[in-house]
């Protein structure tokens, strides 16, 4: 691994860490403007990561997966819409993680959110879901690196079902820090509560789109990973 390579993943976890960082800073102190603090820290961290991306210059053919992923996704979504939570969006932020490298994932799940919240309507969610999403993408990349897809099969899907948990665990903070008040144990452990069923039912989702898709999509992309000499960003 060259040592720009390297540089960019310390930089990226350490943005990608700030953000549960300031959330927990916020939630330990009670800071009165606590969601504006944290909407203001996860728009950085998402703008860092697609500098990032385009910093490494990457080329059209680079681009182009992601984009197309991105809109597949964004697509998927609306297309589901009436199912709450049955979303395909985490199992192809993880399919483009996977083949692609982790920069693409969290650009396909970013943009995926950025893309099909002009139909669900934009917010100060948006940026959450974006980086959720993201997260959930480029920690696919992450373990596919470290060839934990490859050794252990059954990883994948438990990935998929843990990773919507997560996700749902950053919009469920977002909203405790950002407007449970006063801020208690007592009200948090039942806003988490109350989204529990719905994360769960992601989870699920997420298992299976992934059971259906993880195959034969993997081997298409990978086919084009290779026909076009595509790099992951990994």
């Amino acid at each position: 691994m060259s040592a720009r390579r390297r540089d960019g993943h310390v930089l990226d976890a350490i943005v990608l860490a700030a953000v549960p960082a300031v959330l927990a800073i916020a939630a330990a102190f009670g800071f009165a403007q606590a969601a504006l603090l944290s909407l203001a820290v996860v728009v950085a961290a998402v703008c860092l990561l697609f500098a990032g991306f385009e910093r490494s210059k990457p080329g059209l053919r680079q681009i182009m997966p992601a984009v197309v992923l991105g809109a597949i996704a964004a697509a998927g979504r609306v297309l589901f819409a009436p199912l709450p939570d049955c979303k395909p969006v985490s199992a192809i932020c993880i399919l483009a993680g996977a083949v692609f490298g982790r920069r693409c994932g969290f650009m396909v799940g970013a943009l995926a959110a950025l893309v099909s919240n002009f139909f669900f309507g934009q917010g100060p969610w948006t940026p959450w879901q974006m980086y959720g999403w993201g997260l959930v993408g480029y920690l696919a990349g992450v373990l596919a690196d470290a060839g934990v897809f490859e050794r252990f099969r059954p990883a994948v899907f438990a990935y998929g079902f843990c990773s919507a948990l997560l996700y749902g665990v950053i919009l469920d903070s977002w909203h405790v820090i950002g407007y449970v008040n006063p801020l208690t144990w007592q009200g948090a452990l039942l806003a988490y509560g109350a989204g529990m069923p719905f994360n769960v039912v992601h989870g699920v989702a997420t298992v299976a789109f992934l059971l259906v898709i993880w195959a034969p999509w993997r081997r298409k992309l990978e086919r084009i990973r290779a026909k076009y000499a595509l790099m992951g960003e990994g």
